[in-house]
């Protein structure tokens, strides 16, 4: 990792093994995301009045642009984090899970669900079967007679609220589907 790593341990004696793993293991992570700019892992082990069967906590904190990345396992309950490494193990691979989904949201692969656009129709025609929509950002959208759903044309007014699906026509924008609001 080329960015600040800061480790910390909690609860236990420093491990020099345990943080060059730490290490080796965030480094990886620079192979999912390129963005990291900060990287905080604390290992812990919560019950320090054990002798052995202490489960071993890894919290990671990493810092990308636009976005806070946090792991926090807790250990589970069977006793696999009793190693620390399995704890270790765990943690970053739910840390690159983590990494792998900003990543495509960075990137633009997720789709994001928005609401329909909403606007107003401020022009009628009705011989001939079409409309105009204004759009909040002023934009006009035509809209023919057979993109209207569950209301007959002939009942529409200017002034009436509607969202639409907007598609590019012959001419410029035009709504594939105009939805009248109530």
């Amino acid at each position: 990792m080329k960015l600040p790593l800061q480790v910390t341990f909690r609860n236990m004696e420093p491990s020099p093994a345990l943080e060059a793993r730490v290490r080796q293991l965030a480094a990886r992570l620079d192979r999912f995301s390129a963005h990291i700019m900060h990287c905080h892992i604390v290992v812990e082990e919560p019950h320090r009045h054990h002798h052995q069967g202490g489960l071993f906590d890894v919290k990671i904190d990493i810092t990308v642009p636009g976005a806070q990345i946090a792991i926090q396992r807790s250990h589970p309950a069977t006793h696999a984090h009793e190693d620390p490494y399995v704890a270790l193990r765990d943690a970053f691979r739910a840390a690159r899970r983590k990494l792998e989904d900003y990543e495509r949201e960075h990137r633009g692969d997720v789709k994001v669900h928005t609401g329909l656009p909403h606007g107003r129709i401020c022009e009628l025609n009705a011989d001939q079967g079409f409309g105009r929509i204004e759009t909040d950002d002023g934009r006009l959208i035509y809209f023919h007679r057979n993109s209207v759903l569950e209301r007959p044309f002939e009942d529409l007014n200017t002034g009436t609220e509607v969202s639409f699906v907007e598609e590019a026509g012959d001419r410029g924008p035009q709504a594939s589907t105009v939805h009248v609001l109530s």
